[in-house]
């Protein structure tokens, strides 16, 4: 059934979501002014709820799964599109795994600067001490807590 066949009243019982859900099944991909300008010419309301409700219409297109963003920032179906793209997250440890590697590379090609400044962030022993944390550090049994209560 075409979109511009239903009442406004069985319009009215949608929300703006299922609305949007039908034009894009029916026309295809479009603009979030078009789809929303569609929706309030279709419910016939005024102008200014244009105006101040397609902010909290766009979000509410990012958030519902059925529809996706096109690279275009047009709006579809999202049953319309497959992805073939898988994205993989490379975590903080990954990278600097990587880093490691080439710095790898650059000490074993015998170069006496890489070497020097891979080095360059290590603390000195001098500069650390381990134990300056625990120097406050009072160690109590059960039973001396219980004699300080």
């Amino acid at each position: 059934m075409s979109i511009n066949e239903y009442s406004k009243e069985e319009l009215e019982l949608l929300s703006y979501k299922d609305i949007t859900d039908k034009l894009l099944d029916e026309f295809g991909a479009m603009s979030t002014q078009d789809l929303f300008k569609r929706i309030t010419t279709l419910l016939d309301l005024p102008n200014n709820v244009f105006e101040n409700k397609i902010g909290d219409y766009y979000m509410s297109l990012t958030t519902d799964k059925r529809f996706i963003q096109l690279d275009d920032g047009s709006w579809d179906l999202r049953n319309r599109h497959t992805s073939d793209k898988v994205i993989i997250n490379v975590d903080e440890d990954d990278d600097s795994d990587l880093e490691n590697e080439e710095d790898m590379d650059e000490i074993s090609d015998g170069d006496d600067e890489a070497i020097e400044t891979n080095f360059d962030d290590v603390d000195s022993d001098d500069d650390f001490d381990e134990n300056d944390d625990l120097k406050d550090l009072v160690i109590m049994d059960e039973d001396e807590l219980e004699l300080e209560q």
